[in-house]
C-alpha cells in the first residue's frame, strides 16, 4: 500500500526513515524509544510501485527494507534517532547485515527535509573521521521516495514472534543493547 505522507508532519511530529537491514530490527528497536509516536515497517526507494514482500526478497525491485518512524522531537531528537540507528546495525557493509544479503538489506537513510540531510551527513562525516567503527561508513543519504508500507504481518513482527529463532538470536541482542546503552531514551 503506497504512503504519500512522507514528508507531512501531524503537529508536534516529525518523520524519519531509516534502512538497517531487516525492518523487524529496525522496527523492534525503534518501538524501545520515548518520543516514537508511530512506526512502520515498508519498502523505499526502489523502481516499481506498489512492491510486494517477496519481490523486494528477490533484490531485484530496487527496494530497501524500511522504517518509517513519526516521532516527537521534543522529546527525542533526530540527532538521537541517528545515534541509536548507527549503534544498531553494522553501518560498514554494503547490501548486508549479518546473513541478510542483498540491496534490500542496505544502511540508507531517507530524509524527509534538507535539515535532515545536514544533520544525517555531517553525522556519517564524523562517525568516519572519527573511524567509530574502524572502516568506512557505507550508510547512503537519499531523499525520500514514496514509502510502500509493508504487508500487515511485518507490523511489530518481534514483539509477536519473540519465540522464533530469528528473533531469538538476531533481534534480542539489539534489543537488549538499546536497553543498556540508552536507558535515557526508553519508554
Amino acid at each position: 500500500m503506497e504512503d504519500k505522507t512522507i514528508t507531512e508532519s501531524t503537529k508536534g511530529t516529525e518523520t524519519a526513515i531509516f534502512a538497517g537491514g531487516c525492518f523487524w530490527c529496525t522496527e523492534a528497536v525503534f518501538l524501545e524509544l520515548k518520543g516514537v509516536k508511530s512506526i512502520q515497517p515498508g519498502y523505499i526507494g526502489g523502481k516499481n510501485a506498489n512492491p510486494t514482500y517477496e519481490e523486494v526478497c528477490t533484490g531485484t525491485t530496487g527496494h530497501a527494507e524500511a522504517v518509517k518512524i513519526v516521532f516527537n522531537p521534543d522529546q527525542i531528537s533526530y540527532e538521537e534517532l541517528l545515534e541509536v540507528f548507527f549503534a544498531t546495525h553494522d553501518p560498514t557493509t554494503l547490501n548486508r547485515q549479518g546473513a541478510d544479503v542483498g540491496t534490500q538489506y542496505r544502511s540508507e537513510i531517507f530524509y524527509t527535509n534538507e535539515t535532515q540531510k545536514e544533520k544525517a551527513s555531517a553525522y556519517i562525516n564524523l562517525l568516519n573521521k572519527e573511524e567509530a567503527f574502524g572502516k568506512k561508513v557505507v550508510t547512503q543519504v537519499s531523499k525520500a521516495s514514496t514509502f510502500y508500507v509493508a504487508e500487515d504481518y511485518h507490523k511489530n513482527y518481534y514483539n509477536q514472534n519473540k519465540e522464533k529463532s530469528y528473533c531469538h538470536y538476531v533481534i534480542t541482542p539489539k534489543i537488549d543493547k538499546v536497553r543498556k546503552e540508552f536507558k535515557d531514551k526508553l519508554k
